[in-house]
C-alpha cells in the first residue's frame, strides 16, 4: 500500500488517514507532499490524485484506491477483519461510528478559525462563542463515550480504536490553541498525544523544514 500525505505539521486529514495505516499493522509506503508550494496546483493533476481532485490523504492498495479518512479507515478496518477499528460490542460501536461521523462532517467553525499546527502553542485567547458551543459538545461525546464504555482503558472506548484517530487533530488543536476543556478531558488528551503513533507523527512534524504562513498566524495579535 501506499498513502500521500500533507505537511505533518499542517494536514489534520493526513493525520487520520496516516494513524488508521499505523493502526492496521499493515505495511504501507509514506509519500509526504508539502502543501501549497510551487509544484502544487501540477502535482494535484498527476493520475496518483486524480481519483481525489487532488486532495490527501490518498492510499493506494494495488490498482484499489480510497481517499477520505474515514473512507480509509472502513477500508483498513474491512482488510484487516474488523478486529482493530470498532469497539466489539454492538452499542458501543454504534455510537462510535456516530461520534467518528459527526466528527467527520461537523465543528466547522473549530476547523476553520484553529487550523491544526502540531509545532505551535500559543497563549490563551477567549475563543469565539461558536467555537464555544462546539468544543462544549466534543465535551459532551467524549464525557459520554468514557463513562458509558471507557472503562478502564485511557481512550474513548477503552483501547485506541477509530474514534481516538478521528479525533486526535481536536486534540492538538486543543493543545496548539490553549482552548478550554472540562476537567476530565487532559487525561484523555494526554493519552492520545503519548501515544506511539502520535509521537512518531509529532517527532516528523517537528523535522519538516516548510513553513505555511497561512497556519502560523498568531491568534492573539
Amino acid at each position: 500500500m501506499k498513502l500521500i500525505i500533507g505537511n505533518k505539521a499542517y494536514s489534520s486529514w493526513s493525520l487520520r488517514g496516516w494513524l488508521a495505516c499505523k493502526l492496521s499493522g499493515l505495511a504501507f509506503e509514506e509519500v509526504v507532499v508539502p502543501l501549497y508550494d510551487g509544484d502544487w496546483d501540477k502535482r494535484r493533476e498527476g493520475d496518483e490524485f486524480a481519483p481525489s481532485s487532488g486532495k490527501v490523504p490518498i492510499l493506494w492498495d494495488g490498482e484499489a484506491v480510497v481517499w477520505d479518512s474515514l473512507a480509509i479507515v472502513e477500508y483498513l478496518n474491512d482488510k484487516t477483519g474488523n478486529t482493530k477499528f470498532w469497539p466489539k460490542d454492538p452499542g458501543a460501536r454504534a455510537m462510535a461510528r456516530s461520534m467518528a461521523a459527526e466528527m467527520h462532517s461537523g465543528f466547522a467553525s473549530l476547523r476553520r478559525k484553529h487550523g491544526m499546527n502540531i509545532r505551535q502553542v500559543y497563549p490563551p485567547k477567549a475563543p469565539d462563542e461558536d467555537v464555544m458551543l462546539e468544543i462544549g459538545r466534543i465535551m459532551e461525546l467524549w464525557a459520554q463515550a468514557r463513562a458509558r464504555y471507557g472503562g478502564n482503558g485511557e481512550f474513548l472506548f477503552g483501547e485506541f480504536g477509530a474514534v481516538d484517530i478521528m479525533f486526535a487533530p481536536v486534540v492538538t488543536r486543543f493543545v496548539t490553541y490553549t482552548l478550554p476543556v472540562a476537567r476530565f478531558a487532559p487525561a484523555y488528551m494526554n493519552a492520545v498525544l503519548q501515544h506511539r503513533f502520535m509521537q512518531d507523527w509529532i517527532a516528523g512534524a517537528q523535522a519538516e523544514d516548510w513553513v505555511l504562513e497561512k497556519f502560523e498566524m498568531d491568534p492573539t495579535t
